[in-house]
């Protein structure tokens, strides 16, 4: 018993299996707590106040609606303007300068060209918008 008595009975060594046991139960532990996390967003809402509006804003905005079609015609409320090979479109130009002078330019104008329009024709109503004095222009 001299050369390895020793070593059996009371010296085991390094035990690494335990060790691994004990990491993964942490890891598990800290998984678990991050998932439970409540992570806060600000909301941009704006809420009514108490106040009145004013009367202006209280009125809703009518957009003056510009149909193209794939003929070329141009028409406002079942109206044609100008013949389908006018460049200029001088009906329209009066038309919308009225509406204009009338109503002011608070209503946006809103085109609506076919899928079928061509795009030059699209460019003749946005030059007589242009000419027009139109500023609030948008596509639909």
């Amino acid at each position: 018993m001299a050369g390895g008595g020793a070593s059996e009975d009371g010296d085991i060594g390094f035990q690494i299996a335990p060790m691994v046991d004990v990491v993964f139960v942490l890891l598990l532990f800290f998984m678990s707590c991050a998932g439970q996390q409540i992570i806060e967003k600000e909301l941009n809402i704006s809420l009514p106040s108490g106040r009145s509006p004013s009367m202006e804003s209280t009125i809703p905005k009518t957009p003056i609606i510009i149909d193209i079609l794939p003929d070329g015609k141009v028409q406002s409320s079942e109206k044609v303007f100008d013949s389908p090979t006018s460049k200029d479109l001088p009906e329209l130009k009066a038309w919308l300068k009225d509406t204009i002078a009338k109503f002011g330019d608070k209503d946006p104008v809103i085109i609506r060209p076919d899928p079928q329009t061509h795009h030059e024709r699209i460019m003749d109503v946005l030059n007589a918008a242009s000419a027009s004095g139109v500023t609030k222009l948008s596509f639909s």
